[in-house]
């Protein structure tokens, strides 16, 4: 049965978040809003935790996980990042982009594209998702929750709570957030390449939709 944390969308209750942040280092699955759509979360070390979040949205390893990150200080933990990449980064971040990237040996290659060695990763522009992340201490591994089978992600945190209470361990109620899945660039070629379009305007990196 899933925790569930009504969060303040303004002013958040620490102790809910430290409470959520303390189940998802425990190698809990997680329900938290974004600034595209509620999104799907667990630790990046913990192999059970990601083999559970896959099985929840039902999706395999050739399906790219998202790293969440404070800020891009993090994104260079997790990522080789030169300088053309970054001014792309610092032009679109915090905002609902997904950067696909060369991972460094910080990531696990379990969660990393099995093929390629990439990863996604973003800075979220959220006031929720930061705090949990500062409360959480390090970036969470995320994917867009949209339900097996379907193609919307989903929105409503009651919904959530509903369908999914018996298999996710926790739900962060900060009310609706936007129902539509970042924008995603791959930045592992020479030129960036638009791989979907979605919140994030792809102008502002060059890039036509």
């Amino acid at each position: 049965m899933s925790q569930y944390f009504e969060v303040h969308p303004d002013n958040p209750q620490l102790r809910l978040l430290k409470q959520a942040a303390q189940i998802l280092h425990g190698g809990g699955v997680a329900a938290i809003p974004t600034d595209s759509s509620y999104a799907l979360v667990c630790h990046l070390d913990d192999k059970a935790a990601v083999e559970n979040l896959r099985r929840i949205r039902q999706v395999d390893d050739k399906h790219h996980l998202t790293l969440l990150c404070r800020d891009l200080s993090e994104v260079a933990n997790y990522a080789r990042v030169d300088n053309r990449q970054y001014r792309l980064l610092k032009s679109a971040t915090p905002g609902p982009f997904t950067f696909i990237l060369e991972a460094t040996k910080e990531v696990p290659r379990r969660v990393s594209h099995p093929s390629r060695r990439t990863i996604g990763l973003r800075v979220p522009d959220h006031r929720i998702t930061q705090a949990l992340l500062e409360e959480f201490g390090q970036p969470l591994l995320a994917t867009t929750f949209i339900p097996p089978g379907e193609t919307q992600p989903m929105n409503d945190p009651h919904a959530i709570r509903e369908r999914f209470q018996k298999t996710l361990h926790a739900v962060v109620d900060a009310g609706p957030c936007p129902m539509e899945p970042t924008t995603i660039v791959d930045l592992t070629d020479d030129e960036p390449r638009l791989v979907r379009a979605g919140r994030g305007d792809p102008a502002r990196l060059g890039l036509e939709a």
